[in-house]
């Protein structure tokens, strides 16, 4: 299946779903691999908003952020993420996240 084709079958789980988190998440990085950083931070930010305790989206979004040297919003998202993540009592993903700010916080 190629990119083109998995974001066509998202849409169109999204368009039955639209509440359904990792269909929109999966959305949201075949977006980043095709650096249409626009649609994926939109993804993203409605993963979010309909489901504020995903805490992966969190990650991806400074993720995103980071890419675009935006450093201001990545640090903000991977704050929110890791106090999500402690409170979910996710540790492997707040190590990421805190690893991931670390470095930012290193380079700035």
């Amino acid at each position: 299946m190629t990119k083109q084709e998995r974001i066509k079958a998202l849409i169109e789980l999204l368009a039955k779903e639209p509440n359904d988190s990792f269909s929109r998440y999966a959305l949201a990085v075949e977006y980043t691999s095709e650096a249409n950083t626009d649609q994926a931070i939109m993804e993203l930010k409605e993963v979010i908003k309909r489901d504020p305790g995903y805490v992966a989206a969190y990650r991806q979004l400074g993720q995103v952020y980071l890419k675009l040297n935006r450093t201001k919003e990545a640090k903000k998202f991977y704050r929110k993420g890791i106090d999500l993540a402690e409170k979910a009592n996710d540790i492997h993903a707040k190590k990421e996240m805190q690893e991931e700010l670390e470095d930012i916080e290193d380079e700035w």
